[in-house]
């Protein structure tokens, strides 16, 4: 199936299986240990129903939305994912790409194997995010980095204090850094078109990728251990580091992870400019909270022109207004756009970013909500709640 023909985010989500080698798309699709937060990411979801309201005009329907002084098309952003190059040539470039077309936020990952800058050059406007050790010797060189690249927004993550156990991924073969396993090599001949378009092309053309983006200077390729370890230092970082960077950093700060609303608070009084509400995609601690459970307090605790961003179980339109409605500003997917992204390079992850864009527009009219910023708790209902 090609991109264009996919009539959902599960379209291209078969599609990217039957293309991608088995160990990358176990590694796009999976999460930690018995992926408990992958499906309560879904599942919370599904408790909430919509309360429509009919005879109102909603003739004329808007999704526009304004994010850290910067307009955007909709409410639906892509999120950071690592090594996206594996999913297709120049993946990191790609997602930034489509993003950009359609007027839509794009956050680059710190695991991405093009450099900011040229991302930034051709898809300007992208925002960055972070993984960072608690050494300021390391992020002072790297936030200079980002404001000569003119980088409007640093995304800290902070729930990655050390790697996670993905048993599926290890099942499979795959690891970061890459790992030539005979499963993976097995699974990646499986896959001539993947060899081919994405796997020879880069080595043909750039060399075997490097980890672009962690630090201030360039990391090793993706095949070893990164110079310096990449994620040594991450277990020591505190809000003490969130303070100091706050004072340096002259652009929007967003910290990412955030599932309680103390922290939510603490954010804000450091003078962040917002917060991503997610458990990195059911990705790290087994059992979190799901981030739209999590939302409406987190929503409460915080001043209205304090921007609540969220991920985590987005698949549908409907999934967009449920986040909205709930008190998140805008929400970003992952999986979805790099399951389009594995179907068809940078035309497969616009498809994504389409599809859920004509989602939100049919269902706003069949709401009866003619403007995305009007979404409130009004409009749902807890289905544990129903008579």
């Amino acid at each position: 199936m090609t991109p264009s023909k996919a009539l959902s985010i599960a379209d291209l989500a078969q599609a990217a299986r039957r293309r991608l080698p088995p160990g990358i798309y176990g590694y796009v699709h999976g999460g930690s240990e018995d992926q408990l937060s992958l499906d309560a990411n879904r599942a919370a979801f599904r408790r909430w129903r919509f309360r429509t309201h009919p005879l109102v005009d909603v003739s004329r329907r808007s999704m526009a939305i304004e994010l850290f002084g910067a307009a955007y098309d909709a409410p639906v952003g892509i999120a950071p994912m690592g090594v996206a190059g594996l999913c297709a040539f120049d993946g990191d470039l790609a997602l930034a790409r489509a993003a950009a077309a359609a007027r839509q936020p794009a956050v680059l990952s710190a695991a991405s194997t093009i450099p900011l800058e040229r991302v930034m050059r051709e898809a300007p406007g992208t925002w960055y995010q972070a993984y960072l050790p608690a050494a300021t010797e390391v992020i002072g060189p790297l936030l200079a980095r980002l404001q000569a690249a003119a980088v409007p927004v640093l995304v800290v993550t902070v729930d990655v204090q050390i790697a996670s156990a993905r048993e599926n991924e290890l099942r499979n073969g795959f690891s970061i850094p890459l790992r030539l396993t005979p499963r993976l090599v097995a699974g990646g001949l499986a896959r001539p078109r993947w060899l081919a378009a994405t796997f020879a092309r880069t080595l043909l053309r750039q060399g075997m990728p490097h980890f672009e983006n962690f630090t201030a200077t360039r990391g090793g390729p993706i095949v070893s251990a990164a110079k310096g370890d990449h994620r040594a230092g991450r277990a020591a970082m505190t809000w003490d580091t969130i303070a100091w960077m706050r004072e340096r950093w002259p652009g929007r700060l967003v910290i990412k992870g955030i599932l309680r609303p103390q922290d939510a608070r603490r954010a804000h009084a450091l003078g962040c400019d917002g917060i991503v509400v997610s458990n990195h995609g059911g990705r790290q601690l087994d059992g979190a909270v799901a981030p739209l459970d999590a939302l409406p307090a987190i929503a409460a605790a915080v001043p209205r022109d304090f921007a609540v961003l969220l991920d985590g179980g987005i698949r549908r339109g409907t999934d967009v207004l449920k986040a909205l409605a709930l008190g998140a500003r805008c929400v970003f997917v992952g999986r979805p756009a790099m399951y389009g992204l594995a179907a068809g390079g940078q035309a497969g992850a616009a498809r994504a970013l389409e599809l859920l864009r004509r989602e939100i527009d049919v269902d706003l009219a069949l709401l009866g909500c003619p403007d995305v910023k009007l979404l409130n708790t009004d409009y749902l209902i807890r289905e544990d709640s129903l008579p």
